[in-house]
């Protein structure tokens, strides 16, 4: 273990059902490895479900939900994709403004694979440079955003991966990412 991070809180932010498992369980490694403490926010309390594509698979007990929580409290968020987790979250303003106020205060944030269409709710991409899982690069360029067929991208303190493919280089980036701030 490392102590790049020791010392600093991540929000990981997903809705009750949907999230990609290891879109979830890959960063939230990396974070404690790094040396730090990754908490799960979500919609209501409990347990979130997550999934293996559109499969059941392990549940997580959520640690605050969005409605009890501060983006000020956080020195990063992730956002884990799956593709109803992200539509969920959207649909949530309380979700969106935790999200949005992570933008408004300068801190890094790490979205893979569907997780920018919580995003283009937040309206944080216009003028940005990301990628994502194919399917939303028209939402995303119709937000303003120019898309990329590309690993990792990072732009400023936004990091986007397009895949579960990409989480060997998308964790190592976010851990350097969020160590720097």
């Amino acid at each position: 273990m490392s102590d790049e991070l020791r010392g600093k809180t991540i929000a990981f932010a997903v809705a009750n059902e949907g999230i990609e498992q290891v879109e979830l369980t890959e960063p939230w490694r990396a974070i404690e490895q790094a040396g730090g403490t990754p908490k799960l926010i979500s919609l209501e309390s409990g347990k979130v479900q997550a999934a293996n594509h559109l499969e059941k698979a392990d549940t997580f007990e959520v640690d605050a939900t969005f409605a009890d929580s501060d983006a000020s409290d956080y020195d990063a968020l992730v956002l884990p994709g799956g593709v109803a987790n992200p539509d969920r979250l959207r649909m949530d303003d309380t979700a969106v403004g935790f999200i949005r106020a992570f933008f408004d205060a300068g801190k890094p944030v790490a979205a893979i694979c569907h997780a920018p269409w919580t995003l283009v709710e937040a309206d944080v991409v216009r003028g940005r440079t990301l990628t994502s899982w194919p399917s939303l690069q028209t939402d995303l360029r119709n937000a303003g955003a120019s898309w990329v067929d590309e690993e990792v991208v990072v732009d400023g303190s936004l990091i986007t991966s397009r895949k579960p493919d990409d989480l060997p280089a998308f964790n190592v980036t976010l851990v350097k990412t969020f160590a720097a701030s």
